[in-house]
């Protein structure tokens, strides 16, 4: 069986998850990614049976890939700036 994940892996794999859904192009795609990332692991912070953190440290690696291949087509098929996006730069 797989070792347990690190603090420090989490914390890794939390940062990039928090850097990679900051780069969605659309404005409430990248507001509902840094609401699920924060929101997730917020509910498993307390998690202590070493499965069930196995299972969520590997569901966080598979998000991080849809992230960066969500991102991809994001990308291609870029919109205009939404109003509250311009606001906000201001």
């Amino acid at each position: 069986m797989a070792s347990s994940p690190s603090r420090r892996s989490i914390l890794t794999l939390y940062k990039n998850l928090i850097r990679e859904s900051e780069k969605f192009p659309n404005y409430n795609f990248r507001a509902y990614a840094l609401r699920k990332v924060r929101d997730s692991f917020r509910t498993n912070q307390k998690l202590t049976d070493k499965k069930e953190r196995i299972t969520q440290y590997n569901l966080g690696v598979d998000n991080l890939d849809v992230i960066r291949r969500q991102i991809i087509v994001g990308n291609l098929y870029k919109s205009e700036k939404l109003v509250i996006e311009n606001l906000r730069k201001n």
